[in-house]
């Protein structure tokens, strides 16, 4: 057991952790053993199961770990913790912690933090604190109260020996929801306990920085100026939310990487398992562009590396060998194809070529199911598996027969270009790898144009995928509207990356027989596993453009938008989302919503004065609305 260094003031930490599939990340091993250096108990309460492997861990930084059914929240975790642990042992304390797991840190030693606190002559401190916000963003009504944030509460002896503390956890609700968690706890403490007399600073206080949430919405100057925490939430909160707020949080996780001595592997090893990898990759800008004739010099690589390409149609060779050949190191190049006759073609025209790869193998698939898939996972699966290379990229001979001929060449161009465009870009490429040993798969970024997969990429393949990600053992969250993928499976990817697909056990009768190759089918379904297995077992997914192709993607995107969102009265997003998800919902309910808000909003834009008078009559009409609906 580690002893903690100082005694200025014995502490217990009531630490609360959750997590769905029972495992504990080692970011929460850091930090409790961090915190063990100011504290002399930790009293670990889970509101879930823990793995054995977890417990283990969890034991060798912890005092006690006590688990319950995950009920009432963090709250009443906090709650039935100190009611095993007993109010009069706690009383032997001169400080009692309430922290939980919604957070990474210490991104800054807690000493700073502690030997602050020691300072302060108060009943109660927290890191953070969250201004008063009218209206109650919760409620729509009244008053959001200041209140140090329940992520990080130190309570004294005055408080936490006196009658009302104990009331308070006494009296508390059952809380049912994440909303209630907030008005009956978090938001409630801190006026409940000043009103009565007691006092209570903060660590990091809201009254520096501009906006209500510091440690959120001004993260970046929260971390410049060395607040100890960074949170989960920056992570996995909703993107649309981060964007309506101008937050940049890859730059917040750059500060953690280069100001401070925290080892931001422990938030990608979290990150990656936990959050779905469209949202991560949004929050974190998980994009890189390269410039397919930079003047940026190309570094020597020592990585060995492999093509593995699928030629069912064996005229496409010579097209694919002239993008492989932009590959600026030396390389192994692996063919698979349909048939003999196709083998011939394709070694005979190896022999008309002088650039011929070091070495070139093709291999006749066993049997022509799945298409590129099946011949990658089971007829590649050696190539793949043996440690022989550091990368390999992922390329077949795509034509699309059942699309236009310009939507084909369209997709087949932005497959290859954006992998294999240049040897400057394939070289930039490949030095982003050697330098990001956390990045798994280089993927081309979602093809849009000439195709209906903006917020429709699942198709027919959600529930499928669902399903053989049981098998496999995916369990990272799926993303909602269209996956993280490598729509058309080409990309540059570590082979341990995909280990997991790899071993799998595939039977070549797990893939339809030809031509039933439709939307669906276990190939289209692993199409959109490949990044998620990726992440799975810790490895980024990153998408790549060249610079000139995301120039066309970027401008035909924002185009598309600006006449979707046009047909909106005005242009804030989460309105527009919300009012169109009411009209599925409720053709009429979302209707007159629709009509309520499009009513005030050109009011308000072409009458102000008006739009002031009608403010009484315009509430008037909310609350009959909410009351029809039953809202």
């Amino acid at each position: 057991m580690l002893v903690r260094d100082d005694a200025k003031m014995k502490r217990i930490a009531f630490y609360l952790f959750y997590d769905d599939k029972g495992i504990v990340d080692d970011y929460v091993i850091y930090n409790l053993k961090c915190l063990r250096d100011h504290v002399d108990t930790i009293f670990v309460v889970s509101n879930s199961d823990i793995t054995k492997d977890s417990r283990v861990k969890l034991e060798s930084v912890s005092d006690t770990i006590h688990c319950r059914e995950n009920v009432g929240f963090d709250v009443w975790g906090y709650k039935e913790a100190m009611e095993v642990y007993g109010y009069d042992n706690i009383s032997n304390f001169d400080e009692v912690i309430l922290l939980n797991y919604t957070f990474y840190g210490p991104i800054f030693p807690y000493s700073e933090m502690f030997d602050w606190s020691e300072k302060e002559d108060v009943d109660f401190w927290g890191v953070s604190e969250h201004k008063a916000m009218i209206p109650n963003p919760f409620t729509g009504l009244g008053v959001l109260p200041a209140h140090i944030q329940s992520h990080f509460i130190a309570i004294r002896t005055k408080l936490h020996r006196s009658f009302d503390f104990k009331k308070y956890w006494q009296d508390m609700p059952m809380i049912t929801s994440y909303t209630q968690s907030i008005l009956q706890h978090e938001s409630r403490f801190t006026p409940h306990f000043a009103s009565k007399g007691y006092t209570h600073s903060v660590y990091v206080k809201s009254e520096d920085y501009p906006s209500p949430y510091a440690t959120m919405i001004d993260i970046e100057a929260a971390l410049t100026n060395r607040c100890p925490i960074f949170k989960r939430r920056a992570l996995f909160h909703d993107p649309l939310w981060f964007d309506i707020q101008a937050i940049n949080i890859r730059n917040a996780l750059d500060i953690v990487a280069e100001k401070s001595d925290y080892d931001v592997n422990l938030i990608w090893e979290n990150a990656l398992r936990s959050t779905p990898p469209k949202i991560l990759a949004t929050n974190l800008n998980l994009f890189k562009i390269f410039d397919s004739e930079s003047s940026v010099p190309v570094v020597s690589s020592s990585a060995r590396i492999a093509v593995v390409a699928h030629a069912y149609y064996p005229e496409m060779i010579e097209e694919i060998v002239s993008y492989t050949d932009n590959i600026p190191f030396a390389y192994h190049l692996y063919v698979t194809t349909a048939s003999e006759e196709s083998k011939t073609q394709i070694l005979d025209y190896f022999r008309t070529v002088e650039n011929v790869p070091e070495k070139v193998e093709v291999i006749v698939v066993e049997e022509n199911r799945g298409r590129d898939i099946g011949a990658l996972l089971i007829s590649c699966k050696e190539i793949c598996t043996n440690d022989q290379y550091d990368y390999i990229c992922r390329v077949h001979s795509k034509k699309s027969p059942q699309n236009s001929i310009n939507a084909s060449n369209s997709f087949k161009a932005h497959m290859f270009e954006n992998l294999l465009d240049s040897k400057s870009y394939v070289g930039q490429l490949i030095n982003f790898m050697d330098s990001n040993p956390r990045v798994g798969m280089m993927m081309p970024s979602m093809i849009h144009i000439g195709y209906p997969t903006l917020g429709h990429a699942w198709f027919a393949n959600k529930q499928g995928a669902n399903d053989w990600a049981k098998k496999i053992g995916i369990t990272v969250p799926f993303d909602r509207t269209s996956p993280h993928a490598a729509f058309g499976t080409m990309f540059w990817f570590r082979p341990d990356a995909l280990k997991r697909l790899f071993e799998y056990p595939w039977k070549w009768t797990d893939f339809a027989a030809e031509p039933a190759h439709l939307d669906g089918s276990l190939a289209h379904i692993i199409e959109r596993l490949l990044a998620y297995s990726a992440h799975n077992d810790g490895y980024i997914a990153y998408t790549v453009q060249t610079a000139k192709n995301a120039e066309e993607s970027y401008t035909k995107l924002e185009y598309k938008f600006n006449v979707m969102m046009g047909e909106f009265s005005n242009g804030d997003v989460n309105w527009q989302i919300q009012h169109v998800k009411a009209m599925r919902l409720n053709s009429l309910e979302g209707c007159i919503s629709m009509a309520i808000g499009i009513m005030k909003a050109r009011i308000t834009q072409r009458s102000p004065r008006t739009a002031k008078a009608l403010k009484a009559p315009y509430k008037a009409l909310r609350a009959f609305y909410k009351i029809l609906f039953r809202r």
